[in-house]
């Protein structure tokens, strides 16, 4: 049963991601048809950086559920998000260091993925 219960639970998780990175794509496509190339690639880059942080996470936080394993739910959930943070830190290092980015449509579509994750709620009803 445990095992049903997180299989859905990751399910959820990952229709969620997979609707950030329909976000993230769709607002680089925009970007890269209206400003040109550096500003949909900076946006793609910016998408990403919300993006692959919140598949870490939710691959780790739904690996154990239960009862018997409430301890490993909290320990895992917090260690998913000590990861998420440290991922999405990396990752915008590594863009700014590494990467000729435009600002503007790098932060434009981190936000606009993060607002998917913020209003999820709203998207997914509990049965």
């Amino acid at each position: 049963m445990s095992k049903v219960l997180a299989r859905r639970g990751r399910w959820s998780a990952y229709k969620l991601v997979m609707m950030q990175a329909a976000v993230a794509g769709g607002a680089s496509i925009l970007f890269f048809a209206v400003w040109g190339v550096q500003f949909g690639y900076s946006a793609l880059a910016g998408g990403s950086i919300a993006v692959l942080p919140n598949f870490v996470f939710a691959t780790l936080a739904f690996s154990h559920t239960g009862a018997s394993s409430a301890a490993k739910v909290i320990k895992i959930f917090y260690w998913g998000e000590a990861v998420k943070l440290l991922l999405t830190i990396a990752m915008f290092s590594f863009v700014f260091i590494n990467l000729k980015v435009a600002f503007m449509p790098l932060f434009v579509c981190y936000v606009l993925t993060l607002i998917v994750h913020w209003t999820a709620p709203l998207y997914f009803k509990q049965s």
